[in-house]
């Protein structure tokens, strides 16, 4: 089984390709892009396919990263890896960015429970929480700080995320941690994505609403007939 991976998450706009069956990433690109991942993403995916030695029909399912994050990048990749599923009839498979944090830290720190918590701003945290089986037990939802500080003391979690040393700060006490990054390799959402195999059809994981909202004076009144 091979899958493409897609990540437009946070500033990466990220694919690579790998053998399921093999346990092997065949190629990727990756390129830290910030903004405009709708202008680079077929050409980041048309380069891991080459350095990959595939093309599109050899491809069995298509993975992406569902969020949070980006509200843009994940509309991006969301709809990418659902036009490129139904055009070549395989499936596609979304994966959390917090899922694929935890087992980035997992891997790192086995048999520990993991608390992905990532810094959404406004003083709210987009977190989850992952027993030492990595099942999941909380979220993904928005929490506050001190929300999140009990949760990650109560159960001596390891930390990952963009949160990580807000948490530890907040606790005044020292935790494991994992990745501190916003988004996790590509090959993470790879991996989870074939571990998990089809389900329903990805979309994007918006946790509140768009901070871009109009303007009071912009918005216009409903004309009655």
């Amino acid at each position: 089984m091979k899958v493409l991976a897609i990540d437009c998450a946070a500033s990466l706009c990220a694919a690579c390709v790998y053998d399921a069956a093999a346990g092997l990433e065949l190629g990727r690109s990756v390129l830290d892009l910030g903004k405009g991942h709708a202008e680079h993403l077929m050409a980041v995916i048309a380069e891991a396919l080459k350095a990959s030695a595939t093309d599109y029909a050899g491809l069995d399912a298509i993975a992406v990263s569902v969020g949070p994050g980006s509200f843009t990048g994940l509309r991006v990749g969301v709809s990418t890896a659902r036009g490129l599923a139904l055009a070549l009839k395989v499936p596609a498979i979304g994966v959390t960015t917090l899922e694929a944090l935890a087992g980035e830290a997992a891997a790192a720190f086995p048999g520990r429970a993991v608390l992905a918590a990532l810094d959404a701003g406004r003083e709210e945290i987009h977190a989850a929480l992952y027993d030492e089986m990595s099942v999941l037990t909380y979220g993904p939802a928005v929490a506050t700080l001190a929300e999140a500080t009990g949760m990650a003391i109560e159960s001596s979690a390891v930390l990952a995320g963009t949160a990580a040393a807000q948490i530890a700060a907040s606790a005044g006490r020292g935790f494991d941690v994992g990745p501190r990054t916003a988004t996790a390799d590509i090959l993470t959402y790879a991996r989870l994505a074939a571990a998990k195999g089809q389900g329903e059809r990805p979309k994007p994981l918006y946790l509140r609403g768009a901070d871009a909202k109009p303007q009071a004076g912009f918005i216009l009144s409903r004309q009655k007939n």
